[in-house]
């Protein structure tokens, strides 16, 4: 099939590779130029692993390309893919300006007799469907298109496989024409296809990025527990997560969730609710609990440095999560940050954040980048573990604590074994573990 996808960011570039992996003819759309030029040249804009390779594949093999006409993505396509930025506003609610504009811009190409599927791919508020449909009849009133809802619930550092073999494909239409066009599409990756109405579709994506955020928050408030009693939290996990029920799957004691998805669809939601006049005080609270875990995390820095001015502390990970490159609202940049804030001496060291945390100015001006975990831990007082890159867990850490100061390890995601680290000589602290 021809289809079209406007916008080239992680939802987009993505899913525009999978897209023509399997054998559909792509082209993305993106406004911003010098992206547009990166992909020309073979350069990839973000990390994610396998990516590169299949986006190379693809242009190679010509069923991939790049441009930023909108006219030429919607004229050479039978199905058109929203997938522009979403940001939140102060308030929560979530900023559509970027929807609208390309609903708009949709209008104004469309040509008389030239039906086409319009789908809102971006996470986007119930009853944005609704609005960009109402948007292009405005600009339009003959254009023939039916819009439809397909939320991506792709992670990142893994979305290349969540897209090629995912749980469920979601398609929220109102038209048989459109949803018959959607299940060829989705035909090759033989996963099975829920159809709903559009408003229950942009539902699923907020209500299921919530309810995983509430497992987070869960087991971080559990940690807390867990701590004042002496048990373990890596095992009570183990054995909720047994129960078929729950799954093991998001009870991961740590620093909290971050990332550009969780923190966002959170507050949407609530958002969300308050303006229909049902408001969600349960998200509410997995909010503070999330907030509340970084500050019990630095408390246990603060009581075994007693003053964090002039201390050396190295930091493993700036990136909100392992195998990805992505910095937007990470838990370990704004650790960072208030070590910093507070007149610690911070180096730190992050497999593949650091370009971007550089480039978006996200670091407070006295932090050093350091050139490896091993520099990041040189002369320091203690060494605290942000980010669960794999290859922190490899480390030599014999070497590690001969290079430091203190031998005080603080390990913010559980990645290490408190009994092979307290045996190599370190004080080791982790969340809601003895």
């Amino acid at each position: 099939m021809e289809i079209c996808i406007i916008g080239s960011g992680y939802v987009g570039l993505v899913s525009g590779a999978c897209f023509a992996e399997v054998g559909h003819s792509v082209v993305c759309v993106d406004n911003d130029q010098r992206k547009i030029d990166m992909l020309l040249r073979g350069e990839i804009p973000i990390y994610e692993p396998g990516l590169e390779e299949l986006v190379q594949r693809n242009v190679a093999a010509k069923r991939l390309r790049f441009t930023n006409s909108i006219e030429d993505g919607v004229d050479h396509s039978e199905i058109v893919f929203i997938a522009v930025p979403t940001p939140p506003q102060s308030d929560g609610s979530v900023d559509l300006t970027y929807i609208e504009r390309v609903a708009r811009e949709i209008a104004g190409v469309l040509k008389p007799g030239q039906y086409r599927v319009v789908v809102d791919k971006s996470t986007v508020p119930v009853k944005t469907g609704e609005k960009v449909d109402a948007t292009i009849r405005r600009y339009n009133p003959s254009a023939e298109f039916d819009v439809v809802s397909n939320p991506e619930f792709l992670r990142e550092g893994c979305a290349v496989p969540d897209l090629m073999r995912p749980d469920r494909i979601v398609v929220g239409s109102a038209s048989n024409r459109a949803t018959d066009l959607m299940k060829r599409l989705y035909e090759p990756f033989q996963s099975p296809i829920l159809v709903t109405d559009v408003n229950s579709a942009e539902l699923i994506k907020h209500a299921a990025n919530s309810f995983l955020s509430l497992k987070i928050s869960y087991i971080n408030a559990v940690s807390a527990i867990c701590e004042a009693s002496g048990a373990d939290i890596e095992m009570v996990a183990d054995g909720i997560g047994m129960d078929r029920r729950i799954g093991r799957n998001f009870l991961n004691a740590g620093l909290g969730y971050g990332g550009s998805c969780f923190p966002k669809d959170v507050k949407a939601f609530i958002a969300i609710a308050e303006e229909l006049g049902v408001p969600f005080h349960l998200l509410k609270e997995v909010e503070r609990i999330n907030a509340s875990q970084l500050d019990r995390f630095l408390k246990k820095v603060r009581d075994a440095l007693w003053v964090l001015r002039d201390k050396k502390i190295g930091v493993w990970g700036l990136t909100f999560k392992p195998d990805t490159d992505d910095v937007r609202n990470s838990v370990a940049i704004e650790l960072v940050n208030k070590l910093a804030g507070e007149g610690a001496q911070v180096a730190v060291y992050d497999p593949k954040g650091m370009v971007k945390a550089v480039e978006y100015k996200l670091l407070h001006p006295s932090v050093r980048l350091a050139e490896s975990p091993l520099d990041a831990a040189l002369g320091a007082e203690a060494l605290l573990l942000a980010t669960e890159w794999k290859e922190f867990a490899r480390q030599d850490f014999a070497g590690v604590k001969a290079n430091m100061h203190t031998p005080l390890l603080f390990d913010g995601r559980n990645l290490l074994n408190p009994k092979i680290m307290r045996e190599i000589g370190f004080d080791y602290h982790a969340v809601g573990r003895p």
